[in-house]
């Protein structure tokens, strides 16, 4: 007869693997190319190089370009031995080094926005609150030859992910609308008196809703819209910070005094995500058409109608909302790829811009940094150069609504970098911090509410540091390249 073989003499060690998916909700990848692991001489420790490609959006018509730049990975590690703890040695492999490279980054909408961002990775989850905690970031990136680059040690078999920002999931998007629906159903709520609502203004292309939470019983109707562009997800963890606080979801007692004050100046409108579809897939800029959505917001250009239902049905369901409603106030939340700053656009140089818009706008943003540090003045995007440059950006959601219902409008940009104002590199700017602004945007309304149909010379009773500055995007910052044209995030010509 044959001897007996236990299985532990029969089982080989396992083979150290990375196996790389981007077939998640938000997710945007594609490999390459992996390389062997190169085992040490001891056998204890293995290196390889993952070598990896951004996927673009869907072409852009009106821009003529596939834009990319938003990337996020899951990195699954199997065959590297866990230790038992009983102190018993062997030359299994324990921990895995690994180079990973998007060789495509030089290609990419922003390619000059890459030095100095450091990506971020969890090996938590990607749903709750609780997620949030698990990032950091990778200090390790830099952009090199065309290619950004970092290194990441794995010392445990598992899941990475890696991402440009923290994504916000569809399915984290869906228990926000959720929590909110529950608290404007909930019997006897503290916002019951306020007339909240959750409806959906319509639908995009792939049949998602265009979800719109609206509260309050003032007499002026203040509209804030997030994620019109899908990578920039740092606006969706606004959207649920101002939401939480708006709503007084999670929230023991009686509103916050803020709060009540907000809710009857105002009627608020809120729409959590304007591109969802784009969301879902992993976009940076586009919808599942490839409509950059921030440019659909009139009709600028003889050969290209917008918004049109058959190409931007999110723009089209909320601009008719918007024009039933009326608007007051108007905010656009965003995230800038290069700047390493929060800071605000307006609307320059536009017909409506004049001494009541720009110190509106300058008196806004002052009430928004006595609360929140990380807002500042100095640098953003340089305006136009002159009132026939901003004519032609009339299709930009700001531009567009401020000169609609001659109000104030402004876009919030976020970074994708660690806030040079309140620095912190190994967490950066993170989905904390995100939502944290978005709270504080309530004491930014209530400070600009008594101001923003006065009559009048108003703002000869404000302050020195309440009045407009011209904002430039030339600060220091090593490897920093100021762009010769910076209108609303639009790309840099390569030979410009």
């Amino acid at each position: 007869s044959t001897p007996s073989t236990s299985l532990s003499t029969m089982t080989s060690p396992p083979t150290v693997k990375v196996n790389i998916s981007a077939a998640y909700d938000g997710g945007n990848i594609s490999l390459v190319s992996k390389s062997t692991p190169q085992i040490s001489s001891g056998g204890r420790s293995a290196k390889l190089t993952v070598q990896l490609n951004v996927r673009p959006d869907v072409f852009t018509e009106l821009e003529k370009i596939a834009h990319m730049q938003y990337f996020s990975f899951r990195s699954f590690v199997s065959g590297l031995h866990c230790s038992s703890g009983k102190g018993e040695e062997d030359d299994s492999v324990k921990v895995l080094t690994v180079q990973y490279e998007i060789v495509n980054a030089g290609d990419v909408s922003y390619p000059e926005a890459w030095p100095g961002t450091t990506i971020c990775y969890s090996t938590g989850g990607l749903d709750t609150p609780t997620d949030d905690e698990q990032w950091r970031r990778n200090l390790t990136t830099k952009y090199t030859d065309g290619k950004l680059t970092w290194t990441h040690v794995h010392t445990t078999n598992g899941s990475t992910f890696f991402s440009y920002h923290p994504p916000y999931t569809y399915n984290r998007h869906l228990k926000l609308i959720s929590d909110c629906s529950a608290q404007v159903c909930l019997r006897g709520s503290v916002i019951a008196e306020y007339k909240p609502t959750v409806e959906s203004l319509g639908q995009t292309l792939e049949g998602r809703e265009m979800e719109c939470i609206s509260i309050g019983k003032g007499d002026r109707i203040a509209w804030i819209i997030h994620r019109q562009h899908p990578g920039e997800t740092q606006a969706e963890f606004f959207a649920e910070g101002f939401l939480h606080r708006l709503l007084g979801i999670g929230m023991e007692g009686e509103l916050e005094e803020v709060t009540k004050r907000v809710l009857s100046q105002y009627r608020v409108f809120i729409v959590p995500c304007m591109c969802p579809d784009g969301a879902v897939r992993g976009h940076l800029r586009t919808n599942s058409v490839g409509a950059n959505l921030n440019r659909e917001w009139a009709t600028v250009h003889d050969d290209y109608e917008a918004p049109l239902l058959e190409r931007s049905p999110e723009v089209y369901s909320v601009l008719k909302k918007m024009d039933s409603t009326g608007c007051d106030f108007f905010l656009d939340v965003h995230s800038d790829e290069e700047l390493p700053y929060v800071f605000f656009s307006g609307a320059e140089k536009t017909p409506v811009w004049g001494e009541r818009i720009k110190h509106l706008h300058g008196y806004f943003i002052s009430c928004f940094q006595k609360v929140n540090s990380d807002v500042q003045k100095a640098i953003g995007y340089p305006p136009p150069d002159s009132e026939e440059s901003a004519l032609k950006y009339m299709n930009v959601g700001t531009n567009q609504v401020s000169n609609r219902f001659n109000c104030l409008g402004l876009t919030l940009e976020m970074p994708y970098k660690d806030s040079a104002t309140n620095p912190d590199p190994n967490v950066g700017f993170s989905p904390n911090r995100a939502k944290q602004l978005g709270r504080n945007l309530l004491e930014a309304l209530d400070g600009v509410h008594p101001f923003l149909r006065a009559e009048g010379e108003f703002w000869t009773s404000f302050s020195e540091d309440d009045q407009y500055v011209v904002p430039t995007d030339n600060f220091k910052e090593e490897g920093f390249i100021m762009l010769k044209k910076r209108f609303y995030s639009d790309v840099r010509p390569h030979d410009a």
